[in-house]
């Protein structure tokens, strides 16, 4: 094997270790949330990711010093504070299979809120992808049979949204400032991102932290693996794979997210869901197929779990 081809192998090795972190750590935040309050997790799973990643920085030799400060804060807001928030509020109650599923909607947001934000027009097949994803939404959601989980839903829809707010305002900072190194932007978007969750963990009332060893556990997996060794690979693929490949390829999280909450937590989804969730698959593969041949790729500056 040359040397570029056993490159690429290597790449997309990266990217299915990054899409089973990302996918089975839905089920490993349903599990923490067992031992702390949804925002004292949030807070020690984004502040303890963001130092993972400062303190990678220097020794990976990227830029240190935070720039575009405004834009940053704006950034931690949207996908550190409120994504990363909002998710776990829907694990309180909601499936880990299912959330994992309707916050992964994000590209369809991105898909919407370009057109008015960024003058992006939905063309060709991408109405067959919104089409799908809106379909798969209402078969997850089954308006007509509204369940206690409902809650749950909205909040990870919402995640999602706010998630492709994050994109939208990373694409325009991209376009604005295309020196700036990723890591970096991501390490001190998520670090004053974390700071509202602290403040909200000290403030709302919750019991103590059971600080056994499945929870630090958990946190550590968030912290390192799913933060900064994630990120690694990420930036590792990218680097040697086009864009629209390597997005394409993390759509398989959402897939190992639902197969593990069915094989460790017993949450099979009903035939309605099912077809919502295949719905939802195709829109994304979809939208991923379309970025490949565009060359136009979901800007991947923000991303998940």
């Amino acid at each position: 094997m040359n040397t570029s081809a056993s490159a690429t192998v290597r790449a997309f090795l990266a990217l299915l270790l990054l899409a089973v972190l990302w996918g089975y750590n839905w089920v490993v935040m349903k599990h923490a949330l067992r031992y702390a309050g949804a925002f004292q997790f949030g807070a020690l799973r984004t502040f303890l990711g963001a130092l993972c990643l400062l303190v990678l920085l220097p020794i990976l030799r990227r830029p240190i010093r935070p720039r575009q400060i405004p834009t940053l804060l704006l950034l931690g807001v949207l996908q550190t504070c409120g994504f990363t928030g909002l998710i776990i509020w829907a694990l309180v109650e909601g499936g880990a299979g299912k959330t994992a599923v309707l916050t992964y909607t994000m590209p369809f947001w991105v898909m919407i809120l370009a057109w008015p934000l960024l003058g992006e027009k939905i063309r060709g097949t991408q109405w067959l992808a919104v089409a799908c994803s809106i379909m798969g939404l209402l078969f997850i959601l089954d308006p007509l049979h509204l369940g206690a989980d409902l809650f749950s839903m909205a909040l990870a829809v919402l995640g999602g949204v706010f998630w492709a707010l994050s994109v939208i305002v990373a694409k325009k900072l991209h376009q604005r400032s295309p020196e700036l190194d990723l890591l970096s932007l991501t390490a001190w978007q998520m670090f004053f991102g974390s700071l509202p969750l602290v403040a909200v963990a000290l403030i709302v009332p919750a019991g103590p932290i059971q600080w056994t060893p499945q929870f630090i556990g958990a946190v550590a997996f968030n912290a390192i693996l799913c933060n900064a060794l994630a990120w690694m690979l990420w930036l590792y693929a990218l680097q040697r794979l086009p864009a629209g490949i390597a997005s394409m390829t993390s759509m398989l999280a959402p897939v190992i997210g639902v197969l593990a909450a069915w094989w460790q937590l017993g949450e099979r989804p009903t035939p309605g869901e099912s077809i919502g969730m295949l719905l939802i698959g195709a829109a994304l593969v979809i939208i991923s197929l379309r970025s490949m041949r565009s060359r136009e790729a979901i800007d991947p500056a923000m991303g998940q779990d």
